[in-house]
């Protein structure tokens, strides 16, 4: 019990669990400018290889953030690219375009939540984990649940907090490439990271395992 508590209450250890999900993926800087501008050309075999490239990474975002729920990440995620794709002649790469795109999904997401909706069936969420085979089942559920208390807790910081928790640790963001994003120094980005994960410990460890 006290391992579970302990795991419960570590926001870093439950947030890293979800960063090796976006390793690789991402084109070179030199291939991604050349397809993002024969993109907004009209040229739509560079737009496929765009969303070829990134459409993991981003279903993946959107899947955590949305509680593990597919279809509503699905749904997401072919609106983020509609959106995108609507506003790519105003992108002027100043951050990657991985970057770009995840702060479109982070706004839709948002949007979403926004909306007066459940974000997920929880309960027929945790039945599929009891349900499956695995290992324990009680261990299974406590994961799930640890990871959704983790959930909310993230979805109630504040934006800046928010954002940057979202991008490092469910993007998989450097510390640099949000900070060029957010256009702020990478120790004020730092800075929010530890804030975030503070504050999260906090309210994970009133809320207990």
């Amino acid at each position: 019990m006290a391992t579970m508590t302990t795991q419960a209450t570590d926001p870093p250890r439950l947030l890293q669990r979800a960063t090796a999900a976006f390793a690789g993926g991402d084109l070179g800087r030199g291939d991604e400018l050349r397809l993002l501008r024969a993109a907004a050309a009209g040229d739509r075999g560079a737009a496929e290889r765009l969303v070829d490239a990134t459409y993991r990474t981003v279903y993946a975002a959107l899947h955590r953030l949305a509680g593990g729920d597919p279809e509503l990440a699905a749904d997401l995620t072919q609106e983020t690219y509609r959106k995108a794709w609507a506003a790519l002649p105003a992108f002027r790469g100043g951050a990657r375009f991985s970057t770009w795109l995840y702060r479109i999904a982070y706004t839709t997401f948002l949007s979403h939540a926004r909306r007066p909706r459940r974000l997920l069936p929880l309960e027929e969420e945790l039945a599929r984990t009891v349900d499956a085979p695995g290992p324990d089942p009680e261990e299974s559920a406590g994961r799930a649940r640890a990871a959704e208390h983790l959930r909310k807790a993230v979805l109630a910081l504040a934006e800046d907090l928010r954002f940057a928790v979202t991008a490092h640790y469910w993007r998989g963001l450097s510390v640099r490439e949000i900070a060029r994003h957010e256009g702020v120094s990478e120790v004020a980005i730092r800075k929010r990271l530890k804030k975030a994960l503070d504050l999260l410990a906090v309210r994970l460890e009133e809320e207990g395992p």
